[in-house]
């Protein structure tokens, strides 16, 4: 099977297809118990990102357990940062933690090391599109510049991220120089994951919402528009995702504005909104996590009110942002084949 011929790859080129093909963001995961039992193993969470090995093993298990459409590649957002040569963690319980960056870290930022860095990602790109079956899409991914940007400048995640929104307005040409470098570190890093065998890429703006339309032009749209260009400057086919989390009425437009194929939505757009959006570009979401969570008629009605709203244009069927630990795996299988019975 040609990468034409997935199911995924074919609703991203514009194609409406009964049923939709479906996978979950962070769907290789800690609802997962084989996931756990791989951890394990790794030691430290980047330890696992960094294990081409097992990075391959935790990526292949959702898809041996469901079946999913897609398999998206086990790693982070937070790896550029650490390749730019910043102080990367993970703390249980608290998640990622940075040193934050100042004008003068950000002065030395460089892209020179970005690629041997992450050699052992792109190891696990190479490995996983030779062990997948043929009829799955390989999703590769990075973080948007703007929401890496957050955790580079406060240092962790924070409720509306203040930190970096005060420090672009305060310093913007600071600022823009710390985004021109993640600009170019994320393409280099799409390009590299595009040429080892990603069948597409996806840009995760998970802090998007936070923004003033003046600000989201400046630091979401234009940088992602830069990025896609840069990509396809070097791999002209390439099919990118752009999912700007949670800004409405910013929704319009976006992927005009940045040249991405399809765009990810969260669950609180209205379907008639969605509509409006999938007349000119594919779209994938939008299930909240927390019907997955529910199970029963909750998750049933939530399934359903997307393939009835969104089912007749081209839709891949997806979480509108990522499955949680306490999800029931039981939940996952129920939500599967709620979509697939809709054929």
């Amino acid at each position: 099977m040609t990468t034409a011929d997935k199911a995924m790859m074919k609703v991203i080129g514009g194609e409406s297809l009964d049923p939709p093909p479906v996978w979950m963001m962070r769907q290789a995961g800690r609802y997962l118990p084989e996931y756990k039992e791989t951890r394990k193993q790794a030691g430290g969470f980047l330890d696992l990102c960094y294990n081409p090995k097992l990075a391959t093993e935790v990526t292949l298990q959702p898809i041996q357990r469901f079946g999913f459409d897609a398999a998206i590649l086990f790693s982070d957002i937070l790896v550029i940062p650490d390749a730019l040569g910043m102080d990367v963690r993970f703390e249980e319980g608290r998640g990622p933690v940075l040193v934050p960056i100042d004008e003068t870290g950000i002065n030395g930022l460089s892209t020179d090391k970005v690629l041997s860095h992450l050699n052992p990602v792109l190891e696990t790109v190479d490995r996983l599109s030779g062990e997948l079956p043929d009829k799955t899409t390989l999703l590769g991914f990075c973080g948007a510049p703007w929401t890496v940007a957050t955790y580079m400048i406060a240092g962790h995640g924070t409720l509306d991220q203040g930190p970096a929104r005060q420090f672009a307005l305060n310093n913007p040409e600071v600022f823009q120089r710390m985004m021109d470098v993640l600009v170019d570190a994320s393409a280099l890093y799409l390009i590299a994951q595009l040429k080892a065998g990603a069948d597409a890429v996806q840009i995760f703006d998970s802090w998007a919402s936070v923004l003033d339309e003046d600000q989201f032009t400046r630091w979401c749209v234009k940088p992602v528009a830069a990025i896609v260009e840069k990509v396809r400057a070097e791999v002209p086919n390439a099919k990118i995702i752009g999912f700007p989390k949670g800004v409405g009425a910013f929704y319009e437009g976006y992927a005009e504005a940045t040249g991405v194929d399809m765009i990810g939505l969260d669950w609180a757009i209205p379907f008639s909104f969605a509509r409006k959006l999938q007349k000119t570009t594919p779209v994938q979401g939008n299930l909240d996590p927390k019907r997955l969570i529910a199970g029963g008629a909750a998750l049933d009605a939530g399934v359903d009110a997307i393939l009835e709203n969104l089912g007749n244009g081209p839709l891949v069927f997806n979480l509108g942002h990522g499955i949680t630990p306490e999800t029931p795996i039981a939940h996952v299988q129920q939500m599967i084949d709620r979509v697939r019975r809709a054929g």
